[in-house]
C-alpha cells in the first residue's frame, strides 16, 4: 500500500470546499450519527511527524464535544502492560451516538515493533480482526487513515520542531528511530497495512506532504465513509443483510448426559474440604507471584449453588487477591456499548483473580431467550466470546469455567426452601419463578452454549450439582488441577 504509492495523485478532491465548510458537513453527519444511536470509531495512524495532531484538530473543531473523545496511545503504561493489550483500547470505544478518535491506536506496538514478524505478527493482528469485526457487526463505523510522507518531508519535519523551543519537546525517539531507519519502517508498515486492510474496514493511505490537504481530504472523507456507514446500517436493519434462518444444527446435549447420582458421605466431604481449600489458597499465591492472571467463570441454572461454591473456593484465600463480580442486568451507560465492553474493563492484571457470578454468558442463554439480542446478534455471539477468550489465552491467563447442573425437581425444591428460610428468602425472586416457566428454552441454549464454547484454551467444566457438597469439592479439585498445570507450564 505504501511501495509505490504515488504523491501526486494523493492531491486534495475536497479544495473546492472550505475547511471550515467542511467541517460544518461533519458536524451535521455528527448529529446524525448521533440520532441514529451509531458509534463511530475514527483511527488517525501514521509515521511520526506526519500532522496527526494538525488533522484531528481540523477533524474536531465543528464537533459537539459532548459527543466525541480523542484518545492519544503511546507506549502502554506499567499498569496497561499487566493486562491484554486491547483491555486499554476497549475502555476508550465509543458508546453508541458518539465518535472516538484514536490518534494512533491498536495497531501502535504492530507499527512500531520491528521485530514483531511472522506467527507473532500474524497473532495480534488476528487479535485486531476480531476486535473490528465484533464492532462492525455492532452496527460501529470504523475509519481507518494512515499519514504518509516522504522521508525528507519526515526530515524538514524533525528539524523544524527541533528548531522551535516551544514545540521541541514534541520530538520523541520514535521521531528519530523511524527517519533513521526510514526504509525498514517503510517496509514493515508496508506489511501491517497489507495484513490488515480487512474487506469489513479498509485502510485509507493519506499523504501528509501538505498537511491542509491531508486535513481537508480527511475530513472529506470521514463525512462520506460516514454516510455510507449509515447507508449499510440502515439497510441492514431494514432487513438488507439480517439474516432470518441460522446455519447452526443441534449437536450433542451434554446435559442430558449428566450424572445426577453423585455425591459425598459428610465424612468424606469434611475430609477433602479443608486439605483441598488450603491447596486451592497455596495456589493462588502461586498465581499471583508468578503473575498469572485468573478469569473464573459461574455459570448454571437458577438456585443450582453457584454463591455456595464460589464461597467455598476462595474460603482460605487472601481477598486482597481476588474479586467476586456479580453480573446484573446491564446499566444505560452498558447498554450503549458493546455487551462484551463492560466485561472488558474487569479483566485482571497480571496476578490478579476475577471471578464472574453469570458473565458475558449472559447474551447466549438471558438474552436470547427473553428476546433481549436479536437472532443474529446472539448468534455471533459464540464466536465472538470465543474469540475473546482467546485473546486472554494468548496473554496467559488461567480461564476457568464452570456450569452447575440440577434437574428441574431440585431447582423446585430449593426454591420452597428459600421461601422458608430467613436467610435465603432474599435469593428468590419473580424472575426465578418466570424463567422457570421457560425451562425447556434456557435448557436449550444452555446446551448449545456448552457446545459452541468449549475450546482447548477455555474448556466448560460441567458440575454435577444435585448434591452441593459434591459440587463443591469438585470446583476446588478443577480449580487446583487446573492452577497447577498452569503454573508447571509457565514456571
Amino acid at each position: 500500500m505504501l511501495k509505490g504509492y504515488d504523491f501526486k495523485a494523493g492531491k486534495n478532491p475536497y479544495k473546492q470546499f472550505k475547511t471550515k465548510e467542511l467541517g460544518e458537513r461533519l458536524s451535521r453527519a455528527q448529529r446524525l450519527i448521533n440520532n441514529l444511536n451509531i458509534p463511530v470509531l475514527i483511527i488517525v495512524d501514521g509515521w511520526e511527524s506526519s500532522g496527526k495532531g494538525f488533522v484531528i484538530k481540523d477533524l474536531v473543531k465543528e464537533l459537539n464535544p459532548k459527543h466525541f473523545k480523542v484518545s492519544v496511545f503511546e507506549n502502554p503504561t506499567e499498569d496497561e502492560n499487566k493486562r491484554p493489550f486491547l483491555w486499554r483500547f476497549w475502555n476508550k470505544l465509543p458508546k453508541k451516538g458518539d465518535i472516538a478518535i484514536y490518534d494512533r491506536s491498536f495497531y501502535f506496538n504492530v507499527f512500531n515493533d520491528l521485530s514483531l514478524t511472522g506467527e507473532a505478527l500474524d497473532k495480534d493482528i488476528r487479535d485486531i480482526s476480531s476486535i473490528e469485526k465484533l464492532l462492525l457487526d455492532d452496527d460501529t463505523i470504523i475509519i481507518k487513515f494512515f499519514l504518509h510522507q516522504k522521508e525528507k518531508t519526515q526530515q524538514k519535519r524533525i528539524d523544524k520542531l527541533k528548531e522551535d523551543e516551544d514545540r521541541s519537546f514534541m520530538i520523541s525517539e520514535r521521531d528519530e528511530e523511524q527517519y533513521e531507519n526510514y526504509g525498514d519502517y517503510l517496509n514493515h508498515f508496508d506489511t501491517v497495512l497489507n495484513k490488515s486492510d480487512f474487506t469489513f474496514s479498509k485502510w485509507h493511505v493519506v499523504s501528509s506532504e501538505n498537511k491542509k490537504d491531508a486535513s481537508d481530504n480527511i475530513l472529506g472523507m470521514t463525512i462520506d465513509l460516514i454516510h455510507e456507514g449509515i447507508d449499510r446500517i440502515m439497510g441492514m436493519k431494514n432487513g438488507g443483510l439480517r439474516k432470518e434462518l441460522r446455519d447452526y444444527s443441534p449437536q450433542e446435549k451434554p446435559l442430558e448426559k449428566v450424572n445426577l447420582k453423585l455425591e459425598l458421605d459428610d465424612e468424606e466431604y469434611d475430609k477433602l474440604k479443608d486439605d483441598l481449600q488450603m491447596e486451592a489458597q497455596r495456589l493462588s499465591f502461586r498465581l499471583y507471584t508468578n503473575g498469572i492472571p485468573t478469569v473464573m467463570v459461574f455459570e448454571g441454572v437458577d438456585a443450582s449453588g453457584k454463591g455456595g461454591a464460589i464461597e467455598r473456593l476462595t474460603r482460605e484465600m487472601d481477598p486482597r487477591g481476588y474479586e467476586v463480580l456479580t453480573t446484573a442486568a446491564p446499566s444505560e451507560d452498558e447498554k450503549a456499548h458493546h455487551y462484551l465492553w463492560r466485561f472488558y474493563k474487569d479483566f485482571p492484571q497480571k496476578g490478579d483473580m476475577k471471578i464472574f457470578d453469570r458473565s458475558w454468558y449472559g447474551r447466549v442463554m438471558v438474552e436470547r431467550v427473553e428476546q433481549f439480542a436479536d437472532m443474529e446478534e446472539w448468534d455471533r455471539a459464540y464466536n465472538e466470546i470465543n474469540e475473546m477468550e482467546q485473546h486472554l489465552h494468548n496473554f496467559n491467563t488461567l480461564i476457568l469455567k464452570f456450569f452447575i447442573y440440577i434437574d428441574k425437581e431440585e431447582q423446585l425444591r430449593r426454591f420452597k426452601s428459600r421461601e422458608t428460610e430467613p436467610d435465603k428468602v432474599f435469593k428468590l425472586t419473580d424472575e426465578d419463578w418466570r424463567n422457570r416457566e421457560k425451562w425447556t428454552d434456557y435448557i436449550e441454549a444452555m446446551n448449545e452454549m456448552l457446545v459452541r464454547t468449549d475450546t482447548d484454551y477455555a474448556p466448560w467444566t460441567i458440575v454435577e450439582g444435585q448434591q452441593k457438597k459434591y459440587a463443591r469439592i469438585k470446583v476446588l479439585q478443577t480449580f487446583i488441577e487446573q492452577a497447577g498445570k498452569i503454573l508447571d507450564e509457565t514456571t
